[in-house]
Parts: C-alpha cells; sequence; structure tokens
C-alpha cells in the first residue's frame, strides 16, 4: 500500500479540492477523503521575515544569543558566590554556637558539682566545731542511754555520707523532670476540703500542737509533739492513738518519724533529743548535745544520722545509733541563736535559719559556712529544700516568703503574705510539685508558677505544721488549736 501526502492547515480546502477533482492537489494522483489523516502537531515554527535571513542579520542574532547566554551565566556565577558566602557564614555560626553549647554545658557540669560538693570558698568565715559539752546523769531505765561525747567525722562516716549523696543525685537525674503519675493535679487539689478532725490527742490542760511529721514511706503513720510535753504517734487509717511517749520536761518542738524504722525522734527546749521505740513505747537514748533550747530537727538520707539546731548558736550532728555526737561547729563571727535545720535532699549539705534573720547554707563533711542568704527582716522560721535539689523556701517573722535558686545562690521569688501572717511551717511534696506553708493559716503554692491553689482556714489557732500524702493524696495540719486536721477530695 502507497502512501500519498497532502498538507494543508485547512482540512475543507482539501476535502473541496478532492471532490471537485479526485486527485491530490501536490501530485495529481487519485485522492479520496477516507485517505485523509489528521496529523496533530504544535504549532509550527514561523519562519523568520525575510529581512532577517541575510547574514548581517544572522550574525546579529548569534550576538544577541550569546550576550543572553553570558549575560545568565554571570548571573548564575553571582548567585553561587552568594550562596557560597552564606553557607560559610551559616557555617561559622554553627561553629560558634557548638563551642558557646559546649563551654555552657561544662559550666552547668561543674556548678552541678560545686552544688553537690560545695566546697568551701574564699573569703568565707570558717566556723569553729567545739567539743560537745558533758551531760547529765543517765535518767533511769537500762535501755536509755544519754550519750553526746564528741567522736569527730571518721573518713568512714564521710565516704558513707558521699556514697549516699551520689546514689541520691543519680537518681534524681534518672527521674528528670518527669511528674509520678499518681500525683495529684493542681485542679483537682484546689478541691480539696477538710475530711477528717482529731482533737483529743494531747492534753486539753495545755493546748497547742508544736510540731508534725509523716512516715516518709507510710503516710498514714502521723507523730505530733505537743505543749504537753507528749510525743504522740497516731494511725490515719484506723483513727486511734498507737503511742503516748512521755520524757520531755518542756514543750516538744521539733519531731521527726524514721522512714525504715519503727523510730521516732523529738526535740524540745529542755535542751534535749530523744530516740523514742515506737513498739515498746518508751526513750531508747537522749542525746544532749546542746545547752539551751533545741530549735530543728533533720534526719539524714541514710537514716543514721541527725541534724540538730539550737538557741546556743550551735548545730550538731549526731549519731542515731550510738547517740553520739559526731561533730558540733557555730559560727562565732555571727553569734546568733539557730531557729530552724533542714539537709538537702542529697545531704551533703544543709542550711539553717538564723534569729538574725540570715539563712546559712554548710557544707556537712568540711563542716565550714559556703554561703549565705541574706533578705528576710525578721527572725527566720522555717525552711525546706525542694526535692529537686534546686530550690529553698524560707519564712520569717517579715511577713514574706522567698525562694532561693541553689544553682545561681540568689533570691528569683518573693511572695508577700498578708500583713502580721506568721510563717510556722514550710514544706514541699515529695514530687517537689507543690509547696505548703503553715501559720494564720494554710496555704498551697504550685511550684515554678508560683501561684496559689489552695487556702484553708478551719484551725481556730496559729497553724503549726503541714505535710502531704504520698503523691499529695492528702493534706494534714496541726495547730494551737490542740487539733490534728485531714484534707482531701
Amino acid at each position: 500500500m502507497s502512501l500519498v501526502c497532502a498538507i494543508s492547515n485547512e482540512r475543507r480546502l482539501i476535502e473541496k479540492y478532492i471532490a471537485e477533482n479526485g486527485a491530490d492537489p501536490i501530485n495529481g494522483q487519485p485522492l479520496s477523503e477516507e485517505q485523509l489523516i489528521d496529523i496533530k502537531v504544535s504549532h509550527p515554527v514561523r519562519p523568520k521575515a525575510p529581512s532577517a535571513t541575510s547574514i548581517p542579520a544572522i550574525l546579529k542574532a548569534l550576538q544577541d544569543e550569546w550576550d543572553a547566554v553570558m549575560l545568565h551565566s554571570f548571573t548564575l556565577r553571582q548567585q553561587l558566590q552568594t550562596t557560597r558566602q552564606e553557607l560559610s557564614h551559616a557555617l561559622y555560626q554553627h561553629d560558634a554556637a557548638c563551642r558557646v553549647i559546649a563551654r555552657l554545658t561544662k559550666e552547668v557540669t561543674a556548678a552541678r558539682e560545686a552544688l553537690a560538693t560545695l566546697k568551701p570558698q574564699a573569703g568565707l568565715v570558717v566556723p569553729q566545731a567545739v567539743p560537745a559539752s558533758q551531760p547529765p546523769a543517765a535518767a533511769g531505765g537500762g535501755e536509755l542511754m544519754e550519750l553526746n561525747e564528741q567522736v569527730g567525722m571518721t573518713p568512714e562516716i564521710i565516704q558513707k555520707l558521699q556514697d549516699k549523696a551520689t546514689v541520691l543525685t543519680t537518681e534524681r537525674k534518672k527521674r528528670g523532670k518527669t511528674v509520678p503519675e499518681e500525683l495529684v493535679r493542681a485542679e483537682d487539689l484546689s478541691k480539696y476540703r477538710q475530711v477528717a478532725s482529731h482533737a483529743g490527742l494531747h492534753s486539753a490542760s495545755i493546748p497547742g500542737i508544736l510540731a508534725l511529721d509523716l512516715c516518709p514511706t507510710d503516710t498514714n503513720k502521723v507523730l505530733t509533739g505537743g505543749a504537753d510535753k507528749n510525743v504522740v504517734v497516731f494511725d490515719k487509717r484506723e483513727e486511734q492513738i498507737v503511742a503516748t511517749l512521755k520524757g520531755h520536761t518542756k514543750k516538744v518542738t521539733s519531731v521527726i518519724y524514721h522512714p525504715s524504722q519503727s523510730v521516732v525522734f523529738s526535740a524540745s527546749p529542755d535542751s534535749s533529743i530523744r530516740v523514742w521505740s515506737v513498739a515498746g513505747g518508751n526513750c531508747v537514748q537522749v542525746i544532749r548535745a546542746h545547752e539551751a533550747g533545741v530549735t530543728g530537727l533533720s534526719l539524714h538520707a541514710t537514716g543514721d544520722y541527725l541534724l540538730s539546731s539550737s538557741e546556743d548558736q550551735y548545730w550538731a550532728f549526731s549519731d542515731i545509733q550510738t547517740g553520739r555526737v559526731l561533730t558540733k561547729v557555730t559560727d562565732e563571727a555571727a553569734g546568733c541563736a539557730l531557729t530552724c535545720a533542714q539537709f538537702h535532699p542529697d545531704g551533703l549539705i544543709f542550711g539553717t535559719g538564723t534569729a538574725d534573720s540570715q539563712i546559712k547554707i554548710w557544707d556537712l563533711k568540711e563542716r565550714t559556712n559556703v554561703a549565705n542568704f541574706p533578705g528576710h527582716s525578721g527572725p527566720v522560721t522555717a525552711i525546706a529544700f525542694s526535692e529537686n535539689g534546686y530550690y529553698l523556701a524560707t519564712g520569717a517573722q517579715d511577713y514574706s516568703l522567698k525562694l532561693w535558686d541553689l544553682r545561681k545562690l540568689k533570691n528569683f521569688k518573693t511572695i508577700t503574705l498578708d500583713s502580721s501572717y506568721e510563717v510556722k511551717s514550710l514544706v514541699f511534696d515529695q514530687s517537689g510539685t507543690y509547696l505548703a506553708v503553715g501559720g494564720s493559716d494554710i496555704r498551697v503554692y504550685i511550684c515554678k508558677q508560683w501561684s496559689e491553689v489552695l487556702n484553708f482556714t478551719e484551725h481556730s489557732g496559729l497553724v503549726t505544721g503541714v505535710a502531704f500524702g504520698e503523691h499529695a493524696q492528702f493534706l494534714s495540719s496541726t495547730g494551737m488549736d490542740r487539733s490534728l486536721k485531714f484534707y482531701s477530695l
């Protein structure tokens, strides 16, 4: 089969020619309409004008094309140079940022290590360690011992403290900033109300509960100290008194519940610290580390040592197993009574408050004052370290609550309370999420925002103690109205 070709821009014209002649208009061969084939092509290139077909015109066209190519190449080279400069600048900035990040990381690591050990700094007065005074005779009873000779901080004890601090620091880093899932949320905490009140724990003839603590491992076990000189162990779940411990000759102002043993501790203005057996209901040791009233107690994280502060201007570190005073230190330059004391969660440093409004941070291993936090204008009444180890909360007789950053060693937040407000107790919950304040009333703040989420005024007298239950599932308080109260949903 042979093909014939006909080209036309108008189909109707070639169809008209075939109808009239029956042949191809180009070569005259026979052709019918059925043999026509439509060919779809792009728009044809129009021929150049006759004036552009001359040699000078062609040369000019080539010159124009060359100029356009060169101009495009120059533009690309400019863009390439600009991109190279931008890339070089970005790489320089990246390198500088990496160097800054590395330096800051190194500084943060050094600061954390310094916070963990808090080596004594130059220019600070080194307090003088003095031997403890001789104790009076034992107060009878075969199991009762009164020991207070100072035996010193042996290398074994220091290593034990360091090992415990290392473990606690590692555990805290593992926890990071995660909040326990069981922790009560702020919106639920704000709905708390009083669910129970117990007024029969202490004598009505000398009203007032002055101290409160919960067992860290079982917050249903409640410990109180009263103006009636008694220490009372109360079971929240059973709602009954487990033991009433008698022996102090003056009111009980500080109490601590041991986290893993059936042992509690109490302190009093009678200058004694007593160790009690809950199961036996008796005093097993009397530690006389001070010559004046004991104003503060704090148990070390190992559970083997006790920190105490006193109006005699000394703090003492004692072994609860032997009852001996390991060391006893004062800051002679200050010459002021201590009003409270509290261990840092890691146990290598601790804080004390003074009657002249100072907050002092001490290195336990070196027995030196390593930092001071001035700012209050009245005697410090309460201090508390956050579980994260970064924050310190303090209250004083100046109607204010101050928050300190231990990493930067400065006050970063001051909460001004009502006029004539008395702060008697400060406590963070176990996660460090909430801070409770007890005094003229009870207030709970959420950390970081430091906004108030809860306020209770159920006590008819001054609130002397507040404590959180496990995961903040309840709040407990004691007051001068002789009552122990619990708050929950």
